[in-house]
């Protein structure tokens, strides 16, 4: 009877011991890597749906705010509007008593009072422009050389540098394509229209005005 009670204790020693034997571990070789996960295993998330976000991928554009805008067209046109801070508030400056946070929603007040102050700071730089004889001192006509003269003697490609000129100005992006050509045809239109009214200032101010009321000028 010990016999047999003896060589149960040893067979269980002996099964406890066999099971705690740590398993070998593999034979590592020079020049062996690791297996990596395949990253392209998962499916990849899609973009949203431009349709469904505005026509655009990624956060909504953000309107400048009123201190943004006046130092804006004081960098771009060289000279500061004059009824910006009068209209400030309605712009969307805060007035930390009824309104602690300012609005820089593209409203349409905000667009009415720009094009205002667009066609103020134009004209009167257009204006100037004219009686410039240094280019380097101008700043809607830099690419003309000498004085301003009949606008519509200049070529198609002095035409074409100064859209490019001015669109990097005022958007910091050059025109292209199509849309250069657009705005080639519309300095080229106001250009004779400039002359027969001999207000040869104008066909500088038309483009200065589009491109300073245009969203690309405002947004970021």
């Amino acid at each position: 009877m010990r016999r047999l009670v003896l060589t149960a204790l040893l067979a269980l020693v002996a099964g406890c011991t066999q099971g705690s034997v740590d398993a070998p571990k593999p034979v590592e070789r020079d020049g062996q890597l690791e297996p990596v996960n395949n990253p392209h295993a998962q499916e990849p998330v899609p973009l949203p749906d431009p349709e469904a976000q505005g026509g655009h991928v990624g956060r909504a554009p953000r309107r400048i705010t009123v201190a943004q805008l006046k130092e804006s067209i004081r960098t771009v046109v060289g000279r500061d509007w004059s009824e910006l801070e009068s209209r400030a508030q309605s712009l969307g400056r805060a007035d930390f008593a009824l309104i602690a946070s300012e609005n820089t929603e593209p409203n349409l007040v905000f667009a009415k009072f720009l094009d205002d102050g667009a066609r103020e700071v134009c004209m009167l730089q257009a204006a100037a422009e004219l009686n410039q004889a240094d280019p380097q001192l101008r700043v809607l006509s830099r690419s003309i050389p000498g004085k301003l003269d009949d606008l519509r003697k200049l070529t198609d490609a002095q035409v074409r540098t100064l859209m490019v000129e001015q669109s990097t100005r005022f958007w910091g992006a050059p025109l292209s394509g199509d849309e250069l050509t657009r705005y080639v045809n519309l300095f080229t239109q106001a250009a004779v229209r400039a002359e027969t009214l001999k207000k040869r200032d104008q066909a500088l101010a038309v483009v200065c005005i589009a491109m300073m009321t245009d969203s690309r000028f405002i947004t970021y």
